[in-house]
């Protein structure tokens, strides 16, 4: 068995490589794909150059290293833009629309009702039945106003 993983140890290392980047995609985070490519690399080094299985695994560690340091460096002075920021924020999708509150909001809290789910709202005291604008989230947490505010002050006021 050894005698096979000598004269085949690139093959070891790529099928590493494959594993931990098929991994990748089952396990959240972005690690294991530059465990993998640093696999890969020393599969072809290994195949290449004929290493020791010391010197395989100091290039392994090394590779590892300098990817993924090299990744988070990259991806940190350029992170990738989403196309929409908001995807995974509920709560953040409903700033400006109107809600109706369920259970007066007394002492800065109580519920509204946005579409067909409720919501904790926090904001100045409004009696059950009247309509809120959402100005805002704290977490999971609505932050409203009273629609009637800002029907008075109206354009002028910005004027």
């Amino acid at each position: 068995m050894l005698d096979w993983l000598n004269e085949n140890a690139h093959w070891a290392w790529m099928t590493l490589g494959l594993v931990l980047a098929g991994l990748e995609m089952m396990v959240p985070g972005v690690y294991l794909i530059w465990l993998g490519i640093a696999a890969i690399i020393t599969g072809v080094m290994t195949l290449g150059l004929d290493l020791s299985p010391a010197m395989q695994l100091i290039d392994f560690v090394f590779l590892s290293l300098i990817i993924a340091f090299s990744a988070k460096r990259i991806l940190g002075e350029r992170p990738i833009e989403s196309s929409d920021p908001l995807m995974n924020r509920r709560g953040a999708r409903l700033v400006g629309e109107t809600a109706l509150v369920v259970q007066a909001i007394e002492h800065g809290s109580g519920r509204v009702k946005v579409g067909d789910g409720e919501w904790i709202a926090h904001g100045p005291n409004v009696a059950a039945g009247e309509r809120v604008r959402i100005s805002g989230t704290d977490g999971a947490i609505l932050l409203v106003e009273p629609l009637q505010k800002l029907i008075d002050e109206g354009p002028e006021a910005a004027a």
